[in-house]
């Protein structure tokens, strides 16, 4: 029997953990028990930054991670393509399109630029603004110190709007926003209660200005030691994980956000005209992030999902 370790950095009710753990089973069932995934749920539980699971996964420390595409763009340039800020997919189309020639495309990068294979691509999330005072306007973000990703096309498109942006590991976020380190953050609503954000940020933004990717990672070489029925039943399995970890993420925002709403969280749908507004006031760095694809890629995902 051959075991695997897998790593992730959320909690109990976390769409990642609840997804992982479907993964486990599958693993074992897709390959006859010939193949285990033990799974560490939460590695910052054990004073690790989430962060760590690149470096741990691509060094064989683990061999498998789930983690946001968003870090490892600056070695992949390629996976920004869904760090373009308020060009908001369809998540079906999107998910049809990575399960597919651009999927493949982007395993391809992936691989070559690094020591991770991509198995597979989950869903991290329609991503919104949280913060301490209402935010409703562009006028609103001036100033305000905002966390988000550690990305820098992310940076740059929050200066954009006027605030004031910071890169924290999610193992350090709570307690900058308890604290007030930061004024506001951006996060999918399950992150905004499962980290309990929303008992310092009573209010929320509706912008979905960006579908979160989460790629499913597991260290190459280690890969590489299955025969292919083996790794085909891994495959097989990290398929199955994904189909149902995408719908934990839809049905949890629904659920996410009547949580919110009954503890008394105020929150705030954009309208056309003010949608608008953030996207004419992001779009030329939005354009910067673009101009770093391979122009096939970027007609691919034009054609398919739309341009802002």
């Amino acid at each position: 029997m051959i075991e695997f370790k897998f790593g992730g950095y959320q909690g109990d009710k976390s769409v990642h953990t609840r997804g992982s753990r479907v993964l486990v089973d599958a693993i074992a069932e897709e390959t006859g028990g010939a193949v285990t995934l033990s799974f560490d749920e939460n590695i910052v539980a054990r004073g690790h930054k989430a962060a760590d699971l690149l470096s741990m996964t691509e060094s064989g420390e683990l061999d498998g991670c789930y983690f946001s595409s968003s870090y490892l763009a600056k070695r992949v340039p390629e996976l920004g393509l869904f760090d373009q800020h308020f060009v908001v997919p369809d998540r079906r189309r999107a998910y049809a399109l990575l399960d597919g020639i651009l999927g493949d495309r982007l395993r391809q990068e992936v691989a070559a630029a690094t020591g991770y294979e991509v198995l597979g691509y989950w869903d991290n999330g329609l991503r919104h603004i949280s913060s301490a005072t209402p935010i409703k306007t562009v006028a609103d973000c001036a100033g305000q110190k905002l966390r988000t990703l550690a990305n820098e096309d992310h940076k740059r498109v929050f200066l954009a709007l006027g605030f004031v942006p910071a890169a924290i590991d999610v193992r350090d976020l709570p307690e900058a926003v308890r604290i007030g380190t930061v004024d506001a953050q951006e996060n999918p609503l399950t992150n905004i209660l499962n980290f309990k954000l929303h008992e310092t940020h009573r209010y929320i933004l509706m912008t979905r200005h960006l579908l979160g990717v989460a790629l499913v990672l597991f260290n190459a070489n280690r890969l590489n030691t299955l025969d292919p029925e083996l790794r085909a039943g891994v495959q097989r399995a990290v398929d199955r994980a994904a189909k149902a970890q995408r719908q934990f993420a839809e049905d949890d925002d629904a659920i996410c956000s009547a949580e919110l709403r009954a503890q008394g969280v105020e929150i705030t749908e954009l309208d056309d005209a003010t949608r608008s507004a953030f996207a004419d006031a992001t779009r030329e760095e939005v354009e910067t992030t673009r101009s770093q694809f391979a122009p096939e890629l970027r007609a691919l995902f034009d054609k398919e999902l739309g341009a802002a």
